[in-house]
């Protein structure tokens, strides 16, 4: 028991006690005086002082960047976006450069010996409807039932030759590999088929949501069913659908960029349209057009629409008005429609002319009528009073600076006074 005593002693022993009796070699290498410090310390204190060297540009690859503070020095440094998912550029910088095709993983293999037999069996399917489209179109219409729906099983088979393109690459890991990347080919049928459903399951879901909730249908238009992507930017700005932009930012023109998910060259003309002019006279608000330009080709390869290079004769029927809102008024909606063409059909900007004549009457209604088409594409941005506005509408001699807007003061009820006898 003795010995059990003596080797547990040291345990009761205080933490003060132990601490008391460490070597000095052990103990904080300075205690608090006045002295000055020492060379070794000062040289310590230097270099922790010193700032943190950047990042080396290998690490700013928008292919291997994997954290959220590299992501913001990439963009802000070199303005581009980080490619793919975060998870896929950490497992991209951290393993070896082995082309994705030849990854070492068998079931990977062997999944895609199965899927290129798959695509082999489309590509006959493929060939087999070509064909057969060949066939119809060296019949005669009166064999067929005539041209109308000769040229209607044409389109429906056309269709379906589509649908087919699509299958045959729909389930190739390349092909995903390369659209995550941003390397896909608009001009085949899979990539525009991958860029419509990622456009339909985010960025389309937020534009229908921000135009219903500013009552853009039906106080602009009766109805809307967007097929076309429409970008937003003025520089490396861009803009969100319902964002409010500074007077000083929307003085020049913005980029427009219209992105098309079926194959071929269109014309289209685009519209910009304030429907929130007040109106003082009728107490009410007036529509006013910003900008209007009629054939303007566009294509899935061909998306960028600088609305400033635009030439002026073939195009623009009126130039760009800088958007505006008098002091004490509501917000301002700028709602840009894009508007399709007849296949075929090219305008006369003078044509067009009759349409804005009027300052504080454009009927975006009555446009869209008048060329048989409809909206494809739709944005919208938002404008206020702000610090900068009366200087812009100087510059571009609009009226009104001077002029603040005040809501009217309901009329008070008739009010008869009672009696205050009955009150004592």
């Amino acid at each position: 028991m003795a010995v059990n005593a003596l080797s547990m002693g040291p345990s009761w022993k205080c933490l003060r006690c132990s601490i008391r009796t460490l070597p000095s070699s052990y103990r904080g290498t300075r205690a608090f005086q006045t002295t000055a410090a020492s060379k070794i310390e000062t040289i310590i204190e230097t270099q922790t002082s010193t700032p943190e060297p950047p990042p080396p540009q290998r690490l700013l690859d928008p292919n291997t960047v994997s954290t959220p503070r590299l992501e913001r020095r990439l963009v802000r440094t070199t303005g581009q976006q980080p490619i793919g998912s975060r998870r896929r550029r950490a497992a991209l910088r951290s393993s070896t450069n082995i082309p994705f095709e030849r990854l070492p993983y068998q079931c990977f293999q062997e999944a895609r010996k199965l899927l290129l037999a798959d695509r082999q069996d489309k590509l006959k399917q493929i060939e087999e409807e070509r064909r057969r489209i060949a066939k119809v179109q060296a019949t005669p219409a009166e064999k067929c039932g005539g041209e109308y729906v000769k040229r209607g099983r044409l389109v429906r088979m056309q269709n379906y030759l589509e649908h087919l393109k699509i299958l045959a690459d729909i389930n190739d890991p390349v092909i995903k590999k390369r659209f995550e990347d941003g390397d896909g080919d608009m001009t085949r049928p899979i990539y525009r088929f991958l860029a419509d459903r990622q456009w339909r399951q985010q960025r389309r879901l937020m534009l229908m949501q921000r135009i219903n909730q500013m009552h853009v249908v039906p106080d602009v238009v009766p109805s809307l069913d967007p097929t076309a992507e429409v970008r937003l930017a003025w520089g490396r700005r861009v803009i969100q659908p319902g964002e409010i932009v500074n007077s000083r930012v929307s003085e020049e023109p913005p980029r427009l960029s219209v992105q098309v998910f079926d194959k071929g060259e269109r014309l289209v003309s685009i519209a910009v349209v304030d429907p929130d002019v007040p109106n003082v006279e009728t107490d009410g608000f007036d529509s006013r057009c910003h900008f209007l330009a009629v054939n303007v080709p566009i294509s899935p390869t061909s998306t960028a629409v600088p609305l400033s290079k635009l030439p002026g004769n073939a195009h623009i029927v009126k130039s760009w008005l800088p958007p505006h809102a008098q002091k004490g008024s509501p917000y301002h909606r700028l709602v840009i429609f894009i508007i399709q063409q007849q296949e075929g059909k090219i305008l006369e900007p003078k044509e067009m002319e009759k349409f804005t004549d009027k300052h504080n009457d454009f009927n975006i209604r009555s446009v869209i009528g008048h060329l048989r088409s409809k909206a494809i594409g739709v944005h919208l941005f938002r404008t206020i009073w702000d610090e900068s506005m009366a200087d812009v509408m100087q510059r571009s001699g609009i009226e009104g600076a001077n002029i603040e807007l005040k809501r009217k003061k309901p009329e008070k009820l008739p009010y008869k006074k009672k009696d205050g006898e009955r009150y004592r």
